[in-house]
């Protein structure tokens, strides 16, 4: 299926723009360009209560977190891990989705603002999110806590729900991934095919990789390629969202197989005519607000 128009009209808008491809960015240019797109999403729905904070990473350093309480009674709590490659994204920028999704699901947001590479590189990222999880479970204890993530992010919920497992961590009742990073293959059908080279590239993909993981021997393990792990068995239920157009797709969707091979209930839901980078644009792209309402109708399910 092809792009739907509001998505092609976005792209003639950005090739009308000019600008380099990312992979020919300096890492200072492309978060210029990541702030720049986070401000087309306007601004997200009122909360009862916003509070800035600071979850503890160990050795004595610390990264910022942002809890968005949605009106009413929360029924629950949304770990939701940004996107940007491990290299781009912050609080700000995830503001309005954060937002929409308390409202939504009526979950507090909590939204980490992981460290960052190239200054801080594999695993850092990884560390910070189960710090992330580890913080939600002591402040807000006998909540049902859902783990979910975008792109590097959806990459960083998979991981901290295998090591929650692996170490008797806190519960999870759903793992939400939207078109998550798994593997650290670019040579899937869905890298090579030219039309999906658009917000994220094969070339673009490497660009990130290069910058959170330059040795690539440590791309192989699973706290950075959740896909190579031996035993995917007794992870919590997930909600896993691709895009058609997405180099993403192929390895998203094998790992929501590979938790269906082993006994993990998963729901896997492809969204056509839709490229990365759609579930982020908040009242830019429709297919936005589509995704949007399948995870708050499978929140709602799950915790009740």
């Amino acid at each position: 299926m092809a792009l739907d128009h509001a998505t092609t009209d976005f792209l003639k808008q950005l090739a009308d723009a000019g600008g380099k491809p990312l992979h020919e960015m300096t890492v200072a240019e492309a978060r210029t360009l990541s702030a720049s797109l986070g401000e087309l999403c306007g601004k997200g729905p009122d909360m009862a209560r916003v509070e800035e904070t600071t979850i503890a990473a160990g050795n004595g350093a610390s990264f910022p977190a942002r809890v968005l309480v949605p009106m009413g009674t929360p029924r629950g709590v949304l770990l939701y891990f940004h996107g940007g490659g491990w290299v781009l994204g912050t609080l700000d920028e995830y503001d309005t989705l954060a937002r929409e999704l308390a409202a939504r699901t009526g979950c507090t947001v909590v939204l980490p603002g992981y460290r960052l590479a190239p200054e801080h590189r594999y695993p850092t990222a990884a560390r910070d999110a189960y710090a992330a999880l580890r913080w939600v479970a002591d402040r807000m204890p006998g909540r049902p806590i859902v783990v979910a993530g975008d792109s590097a992010g959806g990459n960083l919920s998979a991981v901290v729900t295998q090591r929650a497992r692996d170490e008797n961590g806190p519960a999870i009742a759903l793992q939400v991934l939207v078109y998550p990073v798994t593997d650290c293959d670019l040579d899937r059908d869905s890298y090579l095919d030219p039309e999906n080279q658009l917000m994220l590239t094969r070339d673009g993909l490497a660009w990130f990789w290069d910058h959170y993981a330059p040795d690539r021997a440590q791309r192989a393990n699973p706290d950075a390629s959740p896909l190579r792990a031996a035993d995917l068995s007794g992870l919590p239920p997930a909600l896993v969202l691709t895009a058609e157009h997405d180099v993403l797709r192929d390895e998203g969707e094998e790992y929501a197989e590979r938790l269906r091979e082993a006994g993990v209930p998963v729901e896997l839901r492809r969204f056509e005519g839709q490229m990365h980078v759609f579930f982020t644009l908040v009242n830019v792209l429709p297919g936005s607000a589509a995704a949007l309402t399948l995870v708050a109708e499978r929140v709602a399910e799950r915790l009740g």
